[in-house]
């Protein structure tokens, strides 16, 4: 019997544990008006149109189509910030580059394949968005510049009028925002790393990443987590534990926007127009 005791008192303190370890910021008011959207996955591309990922051309289109979108933001050489997904710019451009490496003029040397664009600078697009549509600004760091990274952006949105939150995979970038930008809307990017199995994190990276154990320290206004992972159980408990808010990417099926929307996740789309 005092085994069994001291089992269950042990298995309650787990859970309770695990419980804290989830718990989210909740109540920021500003996330009632960005659930609103639905939001285009690197803007409104369709190659065969001409419009890139990412690309000055998809975020216009998302705009006059009355969508948000979702974007990507590097920190380059000089201290400008390019919106490209890759730091390998080989599959977007077709040349080897490594964008943090480049300057904001060395950017026009890699053109966007299938179109005559260049990789836009991040204020370019905040132009295209203000006072129109909102913007979810992923921060993609490299090599430990979370910190730089962070404070480059939170400066060109100093100023910025218009709608927006900031997500990041990194955790540290959440952790700069909660202490330097608290009433910015910080959301977690999170999917099943241990089945995308990325090489570069290590196995207990991946358990932790996955199962957003870094939630208690970071303390996210909204979880974006992949949709074709969005049965993993720490998501789940946290929606039912603390009503935590969900963004799901990347849907690519029009009738799964619909029945995400229908349990109130705000959805991130490509790859079609939604009616």
């Amino acid at each position: 019997m005092k085994f069994l005791t001291k089992t269950a008192i042990a298995a309650t303190a787990a859970a309770g544990l695990y419980a804290a370890a989830l718990s989210p910021r909740r109540g920021h008011p500003g996330w009632e008006e960005l659930k609103k959207w639905r939001y285009a996955h690197r803007g409104l591309h369709n190659i065969s149109e001409g419009r890139p990922e990412n690309s000055l051309s998809a975020f216009h289109a998302a705009v006059e189509r009355g969508f948000g979108a979702e974007l990507d933001v590097h920190l380059i050489r000089d201290g400008s910030l390019a919106v490209v997904h890759d730091s390998d710019l080989s599959r977007v451009t077709g040349k080897y580059a490594i964008v943090e490496e480049l300057t904001a003029p060395e950017l026009k040397s890699y053109p966007l394949l299938g179109s005559g664009e260049t990789i836009p600078l991040f204020e370019e697009v905040l132009d295209i968005f203000r006072g129109k549509a909102p913007l979810i600004v992923e921060l993609k760091t490299r090599d430990k510049n979370h910190e730089a990274l962070t404070h480059a952006v939170m400066e060109r949105l100093s100023d910025y009028e218009g709608l927006y939150c900031v997500e990041s995979f990194d955790p540290n970038v959440l952790m700069c925002l909660k202490s330097g930008y608290p009433d910015v809307i910080r959301g977690q990017l999170s999917e099943n790393f241990l089945r995308s199995d990325p090489k570069s994190l290590s196995t207990a990276t991946k358990v932790l990443m996955t199962n957003l154990l870094s939630t208690f320290l970071t303390k996210p206004d909204f979880i974006a987590y992949n949709c074709l992972d969005r049965q993993v159980f720490s998501l789940r408990a946290m929606k039912r534990l603390y009503g935590v808010h969900e963004v799901s990417w990347t849907i690519r099926d029009p009738e799964l926007l619909k029945a995400l929307e229908a349990e109130g996740v705000t959805p991130i789309f490509e790859g079609f127009v939604p009616e």
